[in-house]
């Protein structure tokens, strides 16, 4: 495949890579890392406080959600807009194979006022009611998902050209074969990623609980009111968010990962930076769990709160090199970039024959 000149748009939520919670900042940046190493000419379009081997275009200085206007939902909306007024002028302006979308649906409608082919990478939930309505009109566009799972979440047709799992870089993680005592949860501190059903899970099976993740702004009644009161520092800890290093020691040390989502996760960045650390996942059978996770092997796939406290007393009985080898085969970052390259070529391909016709 000859070498691409690749325009790659980053959320602006977070820098790429985040500093701590962002799992599509941090996708984004394990792919353009790659792309940039094989040789292809990528141009990052992200935060300027984001770090990375390709160029990089600013759109804002910083990560807007450290703004102290971004607190308002309503102002990020704005800011996130005025951010795809930059992209697409810089489109317009200079020549790629390939653009790269990663922002969703509100980059769509501009999409057709560009000179290249461009493919969206869906990073979340297609039910969505807003984003939903572009996306039945623009239905025919290049999409790729993370799941299988996360196309059935989609009501409109769309054109799914590929599903690319989510990679991660191996050699950054280490591995872990005896933990300690204590059970990680790791994630948004939100009620979809079950936070409480995880609390509730450790007091049933009376197993310590380590908790960190971001509060966002939305879910800041939630952590106050919901949560706190049920972290007494002793079994139940939270730690809050927490950096890559920090985050490969809690996953690394503990005995599993509790993960009883109440959502359907197009895919758990988290489930495969556990088990790569050697760290079995206990996880509700919903969303893309079944398609990351293997029942009995590298973790337990569960149907409620009681199942899983039950899952808890046998953790012991999963290898965690099988984990760690489960991951390295099929959820790498190198593998991840092979099959998007595989994708651009099927698009350009596709890309060449519409203009011969």
């Amino acid at each position: 495949m000859k070498k691409l000149k690749i325009a790659m748009l980053a959320p602006v939520e977070e820098q790429v890579p985040p500093k701590k919670y962002g799992g599509t900042e941090l996708v984004v940046y394990n792919l353009t890392e790659n792309l940039v190493r094989m040789g292809h000419e990528v141009t990052l379009f992200a935060t300027g406080d984001s770090k990375t081997s390709a160029k990089l275009v600013t759109i804002f200085p910083k990560a807007i959600r450290t703004l102290p206007q971004a607190k308002d939902m309503e102002v990020r909306s704005s800011l996130r807009l005025l951010g795809v007024g930059k992209v697409l002028q810089y489109l317009q302006e200079n020549k790629f194979d390939m653009v790269h979308n990663h922002i969703g649906s509100i980059f769509l409608p501009f999409a057709a006022c560009i000179d290249a082919p461009v493919v969206t990478t869906f990073h979340g939930f297609l039910k969505i009611p807003n984003e939903l309505e572009i996306y039945k009109n623009f239905a025919d566009f290049n999409y790729i998902s993370i799941s299988l799972s996360q196309r059935e979440s989609a009501t409109a047709k769309l054109n799914f050209v590929s599903n690319v799992y989510n990679g991660i870089e191996i050699e950054k993680f280490n591995f872990f074969p005896k933990p300690k005592n204590y059970f990680a949860f790791l994630a948004r501190i939100s009620p979809e990623k079950g936070v409480l059903q995880a609390i509730e899970i450790a007091k049933m099976a009376g197993v310590n609980l380590i908790m960190a993740g971001k509060v966002d702004a939305v879910d800041e009644e939630f952590f106050r009111e919901k949560v706190k009161p049920l972290i007494d520092g002793k079994q139940i800890k939270f730690i809050g968010e927490i950096g890559h290093k920090e985050k490969v020691e809690l996953l690394g040390n503990a005995k599993g990962l509790l993960a009883p989502i109440q959502w359907e996760e197009p895919f758990g960045l988290y489930f495969v930076e556990a088990m790569i650390c050697g760290t079995p996942v206990i996880a509700n059978r919903r969303g893309s769990v079944a398609e990351i996770v293997i029942d009995g092997k590298t973790g337990f796939i569960v149907n409620d709160v009681k199942e899983a406290a039950a899952k808890v007393k046998d953790i012991e009985k999963i290898s965690r090199l099988a984990c760690h080898n489960h991951v390295k085969n099929n959820f790498s970052a190198e593998k991840m970039t092979q099959e998007y390259l595989k994708a651009y070529e099927k698009i350009l391909e596709k890309s060449k024959n519409k203009k011969v016709v």
